[in-house]
């Protein structure tokens, strides 16, 4: 027994070594594979910055948004859903990104009824020392991207049954800034735009549920010009998400760059992830997200409380440093109300089942005045619609049915 003990602790003890020892080769040896080196012309585009996720529940689901709305975050990668997401927010988020860059952005969010509007501004910034031959510093300064965007959506079609499609529009513009002192005339301005379509609705649903659990949408994404006359990283996404069961939502994206120069383009590339409900303030996310080299894995947690909410994320790929604490990023959401939708959802739902009480006791007019309440408060509530026409269609069978016996 002891000696079984002395070799499974040798054996132990060995592997660790060999790990440890090989460690720091770890990215070198699986980039050696052309199969992570294929496509040389990754990252030939300028602002790179409006492929960084800034963080939020988008980032840890490896960026797959084209057909989820789950929070600010979301607007980055399909701007229809604007007008889906259900609280007026404010987000400010840190990411720290590679060594010393760090991306800084801030949101704002409302909708009113199908109508959504938000505003964002993120920027990626980086302290750079240049020295001589001799180590000592001659320039310091911060080489940064910025972009600022505007954005609308409206969903149309909505009723009880279908939750409508919608289109949404993001205009953005780019500042980058890099010191004459560092490299002489890169600093340029871009200007470029979003527009996304979404749509949701059931397939394979096994639970019940108001909210629809499979979703699709697509989006043409940084679409524009640069001053400097170089590429923007414009790419056209298509995706779908699905809920086989309540608590848990997969997305999955196809996207592919398109070099609107006439230049060659990056190659295709895919996204994954799901978000996890655990309880109801906590729920957890991760994804993947395979472009060109540099594949990549996330996985972040949300804590989800009354007037604010916390999303915190760790990305790994083969730019994640082994010694440095990088690639962790945190997002807090304000949650500035909803604009008093789910109180009116409420009252519509009590007013429908106010009118059916009605009906089944026989008085049709006030169970029709319920429901044209309900619809006052929302005109897309066809069920009161429907209920509407069949005791409007009771009535008229009923004076017929009079009129008959008068004249008998």
């Amino acid at each position: 027994m002891r000696r079984k003990f002395l070799f499974a602790l040798l054996l132990i003890l060995t592997a660790t070594g060999l790990f440890a020892s090989d460690y720091s080769d770890y990215y070198g040896s699986i980039t050696d594979s052309d199969f992570f080196t294929g496509d040389i012309n990754t990252g030939t585009t300028v602002f790179q910055l409006l492929r960084i996720p800034a963080g939020g529940i988008a980032e840890a689901m490896g960026t797959a948004q084209t057909a989820v709305a789950a929070d600010t975050s979301s607007i980055m990668y399909n701007p229809a859903v604007t007008s889906l997401l259900d609280l007026t927010e404010l987000t400010f988020g840190h990411n720290n990104w590679i060594s010393d860059s760090s991306i800084e952005s801030v949101n704002f969010t409302t909708r009113f009824d199908d109508l959504g509007i938000s505003a964002g501004f993120k920027m990626l910034y980086l302290p750079f020392t240049g020295r001589d031959d001799w180590g000592e510093s001659y320039v310091r300064g911060y080489p940064l991207e910025a972009v600022l965007s505007m954005n609308a959506a409206y969903n149309f079609f909505r009723n009880y049954y279908f939750n409508g499609i919608s289109a949404g529009l993001s205009l953005k513009t780019g500042y980058r800034y890099i010191s004459d002192d560092f490299y002489e005339d890169q600093s340029s301005f871009a200007v470029m735009g979003d527009f996304g379509l979404y749509t949701s609705f059931n397939f394979l649903k096994f639970y019940d549920s108001r909210d629809k659990n499979f979703s699709l949408g697509t989006v043409f994404r940084n679409a524009g010009i640069e001053t400097l006359g170089e590429a923007l990283p414009t790419e056209f996404a298509a995706g779908f998400a699905y809920s086989p069961i309540h608590p848990l939502n997969l997305a999955f994206d196809f996207v592919l760059p398109v070099n609107l120069l006439g230049e060659e383009s990056e190659e295709w590339y895919m996204a994954g992830g799901f978000n996890a409900i655990m309880t109801d303030f906590f729920s957890i996310q991760g994804g993947f997200n395979w472009r060109g080299s540099n594949p990549r894995l996330s996985l972040g947690t949300t804590i989800d409380l009354a007037e604010v909410a916390f999303n915190i994320n760790y990305m790994q790929d083969l730019a994640t440093s082994t010694d440095a604490l990088d690639r962790f990023s945190i997002e807090a959401r304000i949650k500035l109300g909803d604009e008093g939708r789910y109180e009116r959802q409420h009252m519509v739902d009590e007013l429908y089942i106010a009118g059916l009480g009605a009906y089944a006791n026989g008085d049709l007019q006030k169970a029709i005045a319920y429901w044209e309440a309900a619809l006052e408060l929302d005109n897309s509530f066809t069920p009161a619609e429907e209920f509407i026409a069949s005791a409007a269609r009771s009535i008229d069978l009923l004076n017929r049915m009079e009129e008959l016996n008068r004249v008998e």
